[in-house]
Order: structure tokens, then sequence, then C-alpha cells
């Protein structure tokens, strides 16, 4: 069974945009395990535009399931990760100014550079994975770099999925058909939603996480807008 991991960003966004702490980030990654998430993520940014360091933090004794901690390892992200110690540590490449992800890694370029990072994130006992364009070349460079996993980038899948280009999906089911061939654990993320993980699902074999934020939020949004909208008007008679 493939496992969900909520990004709870957006949850942040929200709370940083009127300042205090409503909505609660430590209550909503309580709340998402206990409606059946089995695991929690989040992508803290240089600018702290959402999820701020101090939020990681906070949520490392929370988060019972499994924590999955994203980002460009800078610094100060690297020796975040390693003194809470998560689940898993995924490497993106984000630019510092980037709004959201929107690169894979070069996995042969920077070779080097992510052995040494994910060697020392192994010695710690965290899981690695590295955030990748559905490239095979790029598959094998990861495997190189000695990480335990890769988190396919498919924001591309998604929009042409959109259009009703079903064949988008074929360049991410090969790389997955190499992921297995390397013993190389198979993540997933980006532009998910309700309405194409069915279909990526089923051609993704051996999936064994995706990672979804601001569709699952947004989704929940629409889906729960009506129940709280009776609600106040029922407290409101």
């Amino acid at each position: 069974m493939t496992k969900l991991s909520v990004n709870i960003n957006k949850i942040a966004t929200l709370r940083n945009s009127r300042g205090g702490n409503t909505p609660n980030v430590v209550q909503f990654a309580k709340d998402v395990q206990e409606f059946g998430a089995e695991g929690v993520t989040i992508h803290p940014r240089p600018d702290q535009r959402h999820i701020r360091y101090q939020d990681a933090y906070h949520l490392k004794p929370v988060v019972y399931t499994e924590y999955n901690i994203e980002g460009n390892p800078i610094k100060k992200f690297v020796d975040m990760v390693l003194d809470i110690k998560p689940t898993q540590v995924t490497l993106v490449p984000d630019a510092i100014d980037a709004i959201t992800s929107n690169a894979g890694w070069d996995t042969i370029k920077h070779k080097a550079f992510l052995t040494e990072i994910i060697k020392e994130f192994k010695g710690n006992g965290i899981r690695t994975s590295i955030f990748l364009d559905p490239i095979i070349e790029q598959v094998d460079g990861a495997k190189e770099t000695g990480a335990d996993r890769i988190e396919l980038y498919t924001e591309a899948f998604a929009q042409q999925y959109a259009l009703g280009n079903k064949s988008a999906i074929e360049p991410y089911t090969k790389c997955a058909i190499r992921c297995n061939e390397l013993e190389l654990g198979i993540n997933a993320g980006h532009d998910l939603s309700l309405d194409n993980i069915c279909f990526f699902k089923e051609n993704i074999p051996k999936l064994l996480e995706v990672s979804i934020g601001h569709a699952l939020i947004s989704e929940s949004l629409y889906l729960g807008i009506e129940n709280v909208v009776q609600m106040y008007l029922h407290k409101l008679k």
C-alpha cells in the first residue's frame, strides 16, 4: 500500500498571513494523523514564509507516523535535520526565491555533493530521498549517491493529465521500473490530486509514498465548506 504523507506548509502559510497561531500547525499535524495520514511532510525555506524552522522542532514530538522534512541542504537546513532526526529527509534543489519546487536534482553533476550529504544523514539514521525529474539517467545517478529513495517530481504529469494526455505517465513508469531494478525506493509528489492520484498509482509499480499538500488542502476547503457554512447558520438561529 502506498503511504500518504500530508504536506502542511499551506496551513502555516494561512497562519502566517494573519499572525497569531490560527490555524495551529502542531494541532493540524496531530489531526491529520488521527484521520489516517501515515506521515507529515514539511518544507521549510530560508525566508520561512510558511513553515518556520521552529515549527520543525515543535512538530518532532507529535509526529508519531513518519516525519519527512524537505529542503535544499544548505548548512542551516542540514544542522536542523541532524538535530531533529526525522524519519526521512528529501533533498530538493530549490532556489532561494522559488515560489515552489520547480526542478529535480542533476544527480550526475552534483554527485559528489549529494553523496557527502546523504552519507552524513544516513550515518545519523535518517532515510534519504532525492527529488528527481523522470529521467532514467538521473535515477541511475541517484543510486550512485547512496540515496535510499527518489521522489518523482510529478508537476509535468499532472499538467498533461489535466489536458487528457495520459501518455505523460510513460517516463514516470519507466523510471519506476528502473528504480525497482536498482532496489531504489519510490516516492512522488507535486500537484498530485484526487483527480489524478489513482491513475498515477496504478502506473507506478511499488510506489511507496506520496506527499500531497496544496491540492489536499484546497480540496479540503471545497469538500468541507458546505458543512462549516451550515454549522454557522445553525449557531446563528
